[in-house]
């Protein structure tokens, strides 16, 4: 079974991503839309908690991207996959936590900062939000490709290496941004909270 999955999305990358990347859209705009009544209820506390969890799996992930890239170059090909496949599953775990968050408890919001602050703040978070959105189907490219071609395939027969440093290189800048963002709203500023599609 697995083996007919990976075939198929080897002989056809671009429709496996197109069809991930519709599922991915669709959860998350159903998840904002409130039409996903899927999620517990989550607390205040809980809120902060996922916060705080999803800030450190994406700090990791960034980590990890960013040595995966330092490996690639150096043409260490075997701890290049490892970080990136484990970089991708670290994504995977925050998207659940991220919509269970929205879905469940809301977000924050931050107030008490400069607007110069207040600006950039919002500034970071756009980027953040527009790059998260536009990086899935280039993400999940690279993904594919390196999941079911060879070393010697990817170099010469895909596109891999072009589509990989555009995906690693928006992923980090996201992935960054998000974290700054998170620094500012829960340890530098006040933050209040927003009731969320589940409450």
């Amino acid at each position: 079974m697995l083996e007919t999955l990976r075939s198929r999305a080897r002989d056809r990358p671009r429709a496996t991503v197109a069809l991930l990347s519709v599922l991915g859209y669709g959860l998350v705009m159903g998840t904002f839309a409130g039409a996903l009544p899927i999620y517990p209820d989550l607390t205040n506390a809980q809120v902060n908690l996922f916060s705080h969890a999803i800030a450190a799996i994406n700090t990791t992930a960034t980590v990890l991207l960013a040595l995966g890239w330092k490996w690639i170059r150096e043409g260490n090909v075997e701890k290049h996959r490892k970080a990136m496949g484990s970089a991708f599953g670290l994504i995977m775990v925050f998207l659940v936590l991220y919509l269970w968050k929205i879905g469940g408890g809301g977000t924050k919001e931050i107030v008490g900062a400069p607007d110069p602050v207040y600006y950039a703040y919002l500034l970071m978070l756009a980027i953040h939000i527009v790059l998260s959105v536009v990086a899935v189907p280039v993400v999940l490219y690279a993904l594919v490709l390196g999941l079911t071609h060879s070393p010697r395939e990817l170099r010469e027969e895909t596109p891999h290496k072009r589509v990989g440093r555009l995906a690693a290189g928006s992923w980090i800048l996201s992935l960054s941004m998000g974290v700054l963002t998170y620094v500012l709203l829960n340890w530098v500023y006040s933050y209040e909270f927003t009731a969320g599609t589940g409450m």
